[in-house]
């Protein structure tokens, strides 16, 4: 069966549909007695004897007849594929940016659907909802308001969501109550925008203890060096969340509530191009609640997928 191709299926379904040799080397475009070598390397291959032919007719064996309408579907899927493939190469790319989470599979989802370019200029989420408005990217992976959607009239779909923690000194990995922790803000709006519109709601909701910081210390070492002079444990930011813990720091989850950012997949709302849809259709239609609904989370009030 290794050696099957389907240049030989081929010409297994025109003999078949002839019932004559010359008549189907004369569709198929080749010499008569090439043909009949492909059929019998053909019939040998599979181990059966496919037609029953004398000097005056061709006729199709039990075999032959059985096998029939499995290769005539297994050729008609091979064409589809053909399609699917040259469609995916002739069609314009789509472009997608992130900020520091994608999922994982991300190629292997949208291989089918679209030549998919991931952007590798990484900036903050609003910068890549912006680039999406203006038409620099076709989708992007991002955190986004209600409000952003509307301004920048974009669409939006649950794609991804991270359940935040909280980050202190000394040994206790016990869950913490959202009010008794601290999370920070900081000065540089530019590169911390989204996470400080989160952050501030945060606060305002839960009690967190806001602190105000110059040093873009959200993320990386700084953070670290944050949390070790804290007196509360800190909730940690989307950027931080794979990143290993120094050993004289813990992780605590955070409860009452449990707090949530989420990843949305967006696109312009007037978008029309099939790869563009097909590839928003493909990568969000599998995501389920992610933990985001339950009686404890918490989302920004203006958050997309708040009930």
């Amino acid at each position: 069966m290794a050696s099957v191709e389907l240049r030989q299926l081929r010409y297994f379904l025109t003999v078949a549909e002839e019932l004559h040799f010359g008549r189907a080397a004369e569709r198929l475009l080749i010499a008569g007695p090439s043909l009949s070598q492909q059929i019998k390397a053909l019939e040998r291959d599979l181990g059966v004897r496919l037609f029953d032919r004398d000097r005056r007719s061709v006729s199709l064996t039990p075999a032959g007849a059985a096998l029939l309408p499995h290769t005539r579907d297994l050729l008609e899927r091979a064409d589809d594929l053909q399609r699917r493939a040259a469609r995916i190469s002739g069609s314009e790319p789509v472009r997608l940016g992130y900020v520091n989470w994608v999922p994982a599979d991300l190629t292997a989802r949208t291989s089918a659907v679209a030549q998919l370019h991931v952007d590798t200029w990484i900036v903050p989420s609003h910068a890549q909802a912006g680039r999406v408005a203006d038409g620099s990217l076709d989708l992007a992976v991002c955190w986004v308001r209600t409000t952003d959607l509307t301004d920048l009239d974009l669409r939006a779909r649950l794609l991804g969501a991270d359940r935040l923690y909280a980050v202190s000194t000394g040994e206790d990995t016990s869950e913490v109550h959202a009010r008794d922790t601290a999370v920070l803000i900081d000065d540089d709006t530019g590169s911390w925008s989204s996470w400080n519109l989160f952050a501030e709601q945060l606060a305002q909701d839960t009690g967190a203890r806001p602190v105000r910081i110059s040093d873009g210390g959200i993320a990386g070492p700084a953070f670290f060096d944050h949390v070790r002079r804290s007196r509360r444990p800190i909730i940690n930011s989307p950027k931080g969340q794979t990143t290993a813990l120094p050993p004289d720091l813990v992780q605590r989850p955070v409860i009452a509530p449990k707090v949530y950012w989420t990843w949305s997949l967006v696109w312009r709302r007037g978008e029309v191009r099939p790869a563009v849809l097909a590839t928003a259709d493909t990568l969000t239609e599998s995501v389920g609640d992610l933990g985001i609904h339950e009686p404890d989370a918490w989302l920004p009030a203006d958050d997309p997928y708040t009930r």
